[in-house]
């Protein structure tokens, strides 16, 4: 209790600062702290090297059609999300967006991907995943690859705003094989009805303002205050055996005239893979939308027909992204507006498949014991931090020292000694200052 009553004095504060930093610093995209820059090539010639152990930041031109270049083993899957980030007065179209495909030496394309801006017609970051997998048919073998990103975009001559680069995040996956070969065989039918979502007083939760920045959520309601052309981003933990579904709301406002797509709701899987997104038209009234039901995350999902079954294939941070349109400003005000995010986890947890090494990075299919309970509780630090407020940004201020107390085993003893070695060296110091 005494570590509680601690923590209450001085988490908030800490979380206050944070947020202050970070979460609300405009539209911007917090792309991953320390990404390499690299430039993308035009031909495969030339073609910068990319590591999975690293994130990379580069730009892609108006027409672009750019290359990077990676060294795969025979055993391993690769996963290369793409997310592009066009300036936010950036004139877009439904159907622009990117283009992403892995290919090997020969051309041969292995997958591609596309990702567009849709109904909103409001310029926020897209991302679309290119992959090789083992087993399949095409790509197989060991060997140099390619990474082809296309800008595909309306080519309007009077989008002069849309005519600069587009900043780009490229952040590379592998994942091992089985120790020994599973059932290639999808689960059998699950429960496709949609469940009831939860419900109950809202909890004050900002989003990050990229994937490296993502705040944690689990089950639960979730509020927060968007204005037009803004983009957040929230992360679920799930582990295997588990089951996500999600929906947000768009609140009232004055006003008359129709926006489409006015808020977006997206699901990325723990390598940035698309599995479902879902938008609503907006009035003035509230106005709700929801995923689609989704299958429990289990490794056999993979060998499935449907995208948002096969995306769902291993434990980790799920990406709930949401987006305001920028048209919402004209007809019914700048904002902010009330926004609400119910989440729900079900399902059963089970251990994982018997991998045949580890993936890079090391940590991306990895549910903590700390991840575990926020899935189910309400999100890591809340139920110390209280409901208003007091949340850091990125994956939550005070909620990475919390998680550091439940994951590293501290006794309360130590953690409580360690909180006060910190509150007598501070005290120390502003002392020394005093004189």
């Amino acid at each position: 209790m005494l570590l509680l009553g601690l923590w209450s004095l001085v988490g908030p504060t800490a979380g206050a600062r944070a947020e202050g930093a970070g979460t609300r610093a405009g539209g911007a995209y917090a792309f991953t702290p320390g990404a390499r820059t690299v430039v993308g090539a035009p031909d495969t010639a030339s073609a910068v090297a990319l590591d999975a152990r690293h994130t990379y930041r580069s730009s892609l031109p108006r027409a672009g059609r750019l290359y990077y270049r990676l060294r795969l083993t025979a055993a391993e899957t690769a996963y290369v999300p793409v997310t592009a980030v066009p300036p936010s007065d950036a004139v877009v179209s439904a159907t622009d967006g990117i283009r992403v495909s892995l290919r090997n030496a020969n051309g041969t394309s292995c997958s591609y991907a596309s990702a567009r801006f849709g109904a909103g017609i409001s310029p926020r970051p897209v991302t679309a995943l290119g992959q090789r997998e083992t087993g399949k048919a095409l790509c197989q073998g060991g060997g140099t690859y390619y990474l082809l990103v296309e800008r595909l975009d309306s080519g309007r001559p009077d989008a002069t705003a849309g005519a600069g680069g587009w900043d780009l995040e490229i952040a590379p996956v592998t994942e091992p094989g089985l120790i020994r070969a599973g059932s290639t065989t999808p689960p059998p039918d699950w429960h496709s009805a949609s469940p009831e979502p939860p419900s109950g007083r809202p909890r004050e939760r900002s989003g990050g303002s990229g994937f490296a920045t993502a705040r944690t959520v689990g089950q639960g309601v979730w509020h927060t205050a968007l204005t037009p052309g803004e983009t957040r981003f929230y992360k679920v933990p799930l582990d295997w055996g588990r089951r996500l579904h999600a929906s947000a709301e768009l609140g009232g406002a004055q006003g008359h005239g129709y926006v489409g797509g006015a808020l977006t709701l997206s699901l990325y899987n723990p390598v940035r893979g698309a599995v479902d997104d879902t938008s609503a038209g907006y009035t003035g009234t509230a106005k709700p939308t929801a995923l689609a039901p989704l299958p429990p995350v289990e490794y056999a999902n993979r060998y499935a027909v449907p995208a948002g079954v096969t995306s769902v294939r291993f434990a980790g941070d799920y990406y709930l992204v949401v987006h305001l349109s920028t048209r919402l400003a004209e007809p019914f005000g700048p904002g902010p507006y009330e926004v609400t995010l119910r989440v729900r986890v079900d399902g059963r947890a089970h251990a994982g498949p018997g991998y045949d090494g580890g993936p890079v990075p090391e940590d991306v299919f990895t549910i903590s014991e700390a991840d575990r309970a926020a899935a189910l509780s309400g999100g890591l630090g809340d139920a110390v931090t209280g409901a208003a407020g007091g949340q850091g940004a990125g994956d939550g201020g005070g909620d990475g020292v919390m998680r550091l107390v439940a994951v590293g085993g501290i006794g309360s003893g130590t953690a409580l000694l360690l909180v006060l070695g910190g509150w007598t060296v501070a005290a120390r110091r502003a002392d020394t200052r005093k004189r």
